[in-house]
């Protein structure tokens, strides 16, 4: 299986700390197994919402709950082709770059980001769900 992360001539690449924030294309490939990760919130072990008000806090318990997603299906960040990012105040969500990139840098996946007035928690300002491909 072979995952191509593309960015077609003449398109602007947005970077971040010298990498791709994203990929405009993900081409997969090949034999595999492709993972789809439910949008996933803020939330603990006993569904409480991480850190009200503050979008870091937020963004940290979600990547953590991502992670463990990508880690029960067999995948890693790595393998994430496609993303699509709800948040409840996209300055707040940009201001916080450094964090998605400390996950995603690693994969360049496509990527979109929605701005919406309110979430399933109404204390939540994140949700991310995932696409990934292993073999």
């Amino acid at each position: 299986m072979k995952i191509n992360r593309l960015q077609p001539a003449g398109m602007n690449v947005r970077m971040q700390q010298g990498k791709p924030a994203y990929s405009h294309v993900v081409t997969v490939t090949g034999p595999g197994k492709t993972i789809y990760v439910a949008g996933q919130l803020a939330r603990d072990a006993a569904g409480n919402i991480i850190g009200p008000g503050d979008m870091r806090a937020q963004l940290e318990q979600t990547f953590k709950n991502l992670g463990a997603c990508l880690e029960a299906a067999g995948a890693t960040w790595a393998d994430v082709v496609k993303t699509n990012t709800f948040v409840t105040d996209y300055q707040a969500f940009s201001q916080c770059s450094d964090l998605r990139m400390r996950y995603f840098g690693i994969a360049s996946p496509t990527s979109t980001t929605i701005e919406i007035s309110r979430l399933a928690q109404p204390e939540a300002m994140v949700e991310i769900e995932m696409i990934a491909v292993v073999e």
